[in-house]
Order: C-alpha cells, then structure tokens, then sequence
C-alpha cells in the first residue's frame, strides 16, 4: 500500500476509496428503489400510460406486430368465479388451445395453462390414476370422464405468501395475476400451488408473429419473457372488458360456465346454490374460485 493510501485509512480501518464505493451502491440502491421499475400495483396512476408504452414499443420491435398492453382496473362489485360441469365436458381439449392463441402461450417448447385429466368412472376422480397424455382416435372415451384443471384463482392463495419480491398478489376481483417484470423465476409459487396450475418459461417463448394476439393486458396475456412464471387470469384481457373467457366461448358442449360471484341472479351462483358442487382439495384451505359440478 502507498503512503497515500496508509493516510487514507479512518479510524475503523476503511479506506477513503472504501467509504466512497459504499457511498455510491447506496446511492445506486436508493436510485434503484425510488425511481427504477415497480410493480404495476405500484405504480401511480399519472406514470402508469408510460410504463405502459414502454412495453408496447418493447413487443412491436420483438414481433412486428401493434401490441396494445392495458390496464384495465378491477370492476366493483364483482368477484369472478368459475364452474366447470365434470357431466358435460368431452376432453376434447378445444379450451387449451384457445387458451394458448387468446392469451400468448409458447408455441415452442408449449406452455398450456388448462391441463385435462382424462379419469377412470369406477375410480371416480382420482389424481393418483389421471391421464393428461390420453390420445385416443376419438373422445370421449367409454368408461372415462375428464377434469379439466387450471388456476383455481384461490382466496387464499399459497403462491401469493411464498413468493419473495411480492411479484404475485390477488386483486379486487378475485384474480391471482403476475407481474412478469418482477418475477425472478425461483419457482417458490410452483412449488406452493397445490394444483400445478403455474409454468415456468425454460426457453424464450416462441410465437409467431402472425399468431400474436395483440389486445392484451399488463398483468395477463401479455407476451412473457424466458425465466418467468405465469398461468392463467381468468383472461383479464377479456373479463374486465365484460367478455367471457376465451375457454368458455370455444366449449362446444357448454360445460364452462362463468360469472360475478357476488352478484345474486348470477349463473355461477345458480350452480353453487342448486347443483352438485365440490373443489379440489378441499382439505388445504385455499378457497378456490373454480368449482366443479355435475350438471345431471
């Protein structure tokens, strides 16, 4: 060491090239923390059209395409629900695939946010003994039954109080969403979710540029980018906008069924009041919004 250097040392041994380079991380830390990327949640209001438009420049140059990325809020007084009728449903899986083009899933490797789970009759539903890779000639099969299974958009969510940047939390209405942007792909959600309903991007997610759908939203379909995980929001993009789910739209036997919890004279609430209803694993205490029922 120099003398300069020697004289540089304070009392408690640190050099002034030392204070100075804990000076400015701080300073770089307080930038970072004051000024840099926040979730949308927090996020004010005036500076939300700029965070906005960031993204959107950021998807036109990586797909050539007029992405539009909303934030359309939570509509008041409603609390969105699913039902599914176990009766009806044929396992065509028609629901994943409008899944995958309505909300921007991979298209290499695939990502599918509904998995149907082809069961045996005699064995009831029995996750111990489903099939997801059924592939018969034709569906459905004689002796078996389908389950489909996505988000169950739990009340209270596992994913939400394990998950360490705070990158996924319930909203007003009901939905479990994902700030991709703050997502740091440690997988501590998929671990919690009891239902295998989230899905980690492995690769950069391929989708081409004439399959993107470019009416999304900043907290759902939204293109995703490698290291992230995601899954599904009820079609955020859709609901807020008073539209069904791409899912129940393209179910030709009409066995999604969807609709405001809250609201007295709504189909869901038909369902729950009056039909055969039940929810996975009940037992954990998650309180999902997606319930199954027998319509017959």
């Amino acid at each position: 060491m120099s003398t300069g250097d020697a004289n540089d040392e304070s009392a408690d041994g640190l050099s002034r090239r030392t204070l100075l380079s804990l000076a400015a991380g701080t300073a770089a830390a307080w930038v970072l923390t004051s000024c840099g990327p926040k979730r949308l949640v927090d996020v004010p209001q005036e500076r939300r059209r700029e965070l906005l438009e960031a993204c959107e420049r950021r998807y036109r140059e990586q797909y050539g395409a007029d992405v539009k990325v909303a934030d359309t809020p939570a509509i008041p007084g409603v609390t969105f629900a699913y039902a599914l009728d176990l009766s009806r449903c044929i396992g065509c899986r028609r629901c994943v695939y409008a899944c995958v083009d309505e909300n921007n899933q991979s298209r290499g490797p695939q990502v599918h946010w509904i998995r149907v789970l082809e069961m045996e009759k005699d064995k009831g539903v029995d996750f111990s003994h489903a099939d997801p890779y059924y592939d018969p000639e034709l569906v459905p099969q004689d002796g078996h039954f389908y389950v489909p299974v996505a988000c169950q958009q739990c009340e209270n969510p596992p994913c939400v109080k394990t998950c360490p940047t705070g990158s996924t939390w319930k909203e007003k209405d009901g939905i479990v969403v994902i700030d991709y942007d703050w997502c740091i792909g440690c997988r501590c959600c998929m671990a919690a979710c009891p239902y295998g309903a989230r899905h980690f991007n492995w690769a950069t997610p391929s989708i081409p540029q004439e399959e993107v759908n470019t009416n999304t939203h900043y907290l759902g379909n939204r293109p995703r980018p490698k290291g992230v995980v995601e899954k599904c929001t009820f079609c955020i993009q859709r609901t807020r906008d008073g539209r069904y789910p791409a899912c129940v739209e393209v179910c030709p036997v009409g066995a999604r069924k969807f609709g405001n919890l809250l609201d007295p004279d709504s189909e869901i609430r038909y369902i729950l009041e009056n039909k055969r209803v039940m929810i996975l694993k009940e037992d954990l205490n998650t309180m999902p919004k997606f319930f199954y029922f027998y319509g017959v």
